[in-house]
């Protein structure tokens, strides 16, 4: 780990003016906020990172680690635990999907230290950008070129990639955050200002290192998400390597509102085979007004796959995302009535 300097930012409005002019939120940014630190103490171990600066906004906890549900919807604290939403009663029955995201996560351990914000904004597991000694990384030298698309690359991205990148990104809790269109709150120089959880992360479009839309000295504050039928009859499903301590090979997030056998309104985000949180709205639109059964099923994966694009080691991943998918739809749709009203 490279030298830095340390700060405590005590509100949020220091936490701007130290995070200001810099970049911060890039992968290139000389200046970090710290929250949990999961993610960016990992990748400063590794030389991944190389801040001279490191912000820690962990200070802030009591004012924004929240969770508050309202007749408008769910809002979470960006500095909320993820064990403490994952466990939050309001949020495994009305947002179930939100918490079998943060349930199915890491470590035990690991979702008591980690935050909200810190989660979304967690960086892809490409190996080839997680060590150094390989050059040719787009993400860490902008330029260089994307090893993976002719290296190792089982568990990358099939969806939103381009020549330039990818990588995939391997959050769970953003899956959901895109289907069910909620927002993030952001502070910074400039004041407060809203934006789209889809509009949160950048595609690559030639700049896989530019990851997210942050201006420089903004920090996530909080998380609102609406209410709807779909977030009660919701859950997430993930499929990985192994059971346990594992990111994901191809995960869903659906939330349906059903008028007896027949989709009313549908949200479906992919997670594990996209180069960022993944919504479809092709998938969703082939749902609407039809009966859900295992055909209408899979045609709405067809329609979420349609653009796949793969790279050898990852050509499994197309099937796989579409399998999972539908059994993520057929298991909402059966999802006992206590449980989705």
């Amino acid at each position: 780990m490279r030298p830095f300097t340390y700060e405590r930012a005590g509100d949020l409005s220091e936490a701007s003016r130290l995070g200001a002019n810099t970049g911060q939120g890039q992968t290139d940014a000389p200046v970090q906020f710290l929250a949990g630190g999961t993610t960016l103490v990992d990748l400063m171990k590794l030389d991944v990172l190389r801040p001279t600066r490191v912000v820690d906004i962990s200070p802030l906890g009591a004012d924004l680690a929240g969770v508050a549900l309202t007749s408008r919807g769910l809002h979470l604290g960006a500095l909320a635990t993820m064990s403490k939403v994952a466990e939050h009663p309001d949020v495994r029955r009305a947002y179930p999907a939100i918490a079998e995201s943060l349930s199915l996560a890491a470590s035990d351990q690991l979702r008591n230290m980690a935050s909200l914000g810190g989660n979304v904004l967690q960086r892809t597991r490409c190996p080839y950008y997680r060590d150094p000694s390989w050059e040719a990384c787009n993400k860490r030298r902008p330029g260089s070129g994307c090893t993976a698309i002719q290296g190792y690359n089982h568990n990358h991205a099939v969806l939103g990639v381009d020549e330039n990148c990818i990588a995939q990104y391997p959050g769970d809790l953003g899956v959901v955050l895109a289907a069910f269109d909620a927002e993030v709150e952001l502070s910074g120089p400039s004041g407060a200002r809203l934006l789209a959880f889809t509009s949160l992360h950048r595609p690559a479009d030639g700049e896989p290192h530019l990851e997210t839309n942050l201006r420089p000295g903004e920090v996530i504050t909080g998380f609102n998400v609406p209410a709807g039928a779909w977030t009660r009859r919701s859950l997430y499903l993930k499929v990985r390597d192994r059971s346990s301590y594992e990111f994901a090979l191809a995960s869903a997030a659906v939330g349906l509102d059903m008028d007896g056998e027949t989709v009313r309104q549908a949200r479906i985000g992919l997670g594990g085979v996209a180069y960022r949180p993944w919504r479809s709205p092709e998938a969703e639109a082939v749902l609407v007004g039809k009966p859900l059964d295992e055909a209408t099923a899979k045609a709405a994966t067809d329609a979420a796959f349609a653009g796949a694009v793969t790279h050898g080691g990852n050509d499994f991943k197309p099937e796989l995302g579409r399998r999972t998918l539908v059994r993520a739809l057929l298991q909402a749709q059966s999802l006992p009535v206590s449980e989705a009203s």
